[in-house]
């Protein structure tokens, strides 16, 4: 039992103090953890609720979907649907966004639009690694029908952001623009309970994440700040850092806010119709959101993140967040790398093609 501890509810009320409009958003963060119960229940079940394994099908981003995504979706949906909040919403799952009609008898209106991915890193959901869920609350328009080109508010315009992560234990981590803060549910009575208060990411670090199996496509800027984390203590870092990754942007966020890191899913040369890879919208901005109320800093590299200008529902951009000044630094190393002033760090011994230097 959590008798005295400070839980959802209870918090938000105390950070929403406003007139209706700040107590709706409330109970749509609410309405949120509701969902965010639901597919908890899912995922830690497993293979015993016969959720498990992908589907004869593909979402508009071409992935195949798997059986908990659909799941996962729905569930966002009937809580934004009923809950009688969310004028429209857009996930990942859905080429569309979709438009709520006031039912009869509503007074205040649907005040707010809903973009999110109902399951984030789904493609480890089969082998037991931690998955989670993505959203970003923006506000709808006022009185006429919500309009595809509503959604496209830059990331700074959002009114609240978080994220679940369905591991060890389910938390839910959120930003209303006070700080970011965390939630551990405590299955026994139900309620998610404040465990993690004001979370801040520490300024500096010596860990790492980024997908290396890329490297031969990434732009000079990664590469070298890569390179110079790899060379250690001998290299111009003079410290040595470790690297992780965990292909799910939920779990490895997740690590750089309790004990800090950069996560990196850089700009790459691999597909060259797509500058990135992760979703601006409900993954990109959620996030960017979060990790700047803790204190960190989010870019595509060459960009605040929150100040992009979205074109549309699905588009992809390059995501690197974490701590404060290794973000920087990356950021330096672009903008040196664009005008042509940067100095490209080779490794004392070895060479791109031959073991030894000469």
């Amino acid at each position: 039992m959590h008798l005295g501890r400070t839980t959802l509810s209870k918090f938000l009320i105390q950070q929403l103090r406003g007139g209706d409009d700040e107590r709706d958003l409330a109970a749509l963060l609410v309405d949120i953890a509701a969902a965010v119960k639901a597919i908890s229940s899912m995922t830690s079940k497993g293979a015993l609720a016969g959720v498990l394994g992908s589907r004869e099908a593909t979402n508009v981003q071409g992935e195949t979907q798997k059986k908990l995504d659909v799941l996962s979706d729905q569930a966002f949906i009937n809580t934004f649907q009923l809950g009688g909040l969310t004028a429209g919403l857009a996930s990942e799952e859905n080429d569309q966004p979709m438009v709520f009609e006031p039912s009869p008898g509503e007074v205040n209106g649907r005040r707010y639009l809903a973009v999110f991915d109902p399951l984030d890193g789904s493609s480890n959901i089969d082998v037991n690694v931690s998955v989670g869920s993505i959203f970003s609350i923006i506000r709808a328009p006022k009185g006429r029908r919500v309009k595809p080109e509503d959604f496209l508010q830059s990331g700074a315009r959002q009114l609240a952001a978080g994220y679940a992560i369905y591991g060890p234990s389910t938390m839910l981590v959120l930003s209303v623009g006070q700080g970011t803060h965390g939630f551990t549910l405590d299955r026994e009575v139900g309620n998610f309970i404040l465990t993690h208060r004001d979370i801040q990411i520490p300024t500096q670090t010596s860990e790492f994440a980024i997908n290396t199996s890329n490297a031969r496509f990434w732009e000079p800027p990664v590469l070298r700040y890569v390179e110079e984390c790899q060379a250690g203590r001998t290299g111009p870092r003079e410290r040595d850092f470790n690297m992780r990754w965990i292909a799910s942007m939920v779990a490895d966020v997740h690590r750089i806010l309790m004990r800090g890191g950069v996560f990196m899913y850089p700009r790459d040369t691999k597909d060259p119709s797509k500058p990135g890879r992760l979703r601006l919208m409900y993954e990109a901005n959620p996030m960017a959101m979060v990790v700047e109320q803790a204190g960190g800093l989010a870019i595509t590299g060459r960009e605040r993140s929150l100040d992009i200008a979205p074109e549309a529902i699905h588009q992809r951009v390059p995501v690197i967040l974490g701590s404060k000044e290794e973000v920087d630094r990356i950021a330096r190393y672009h903008q040196a790398f664009d005008t042509g002033t940067d100095e490209q760090y080779r490794s004392p011994l070895f060479k791109d093609r031959s073991l030894f230097q000469e």
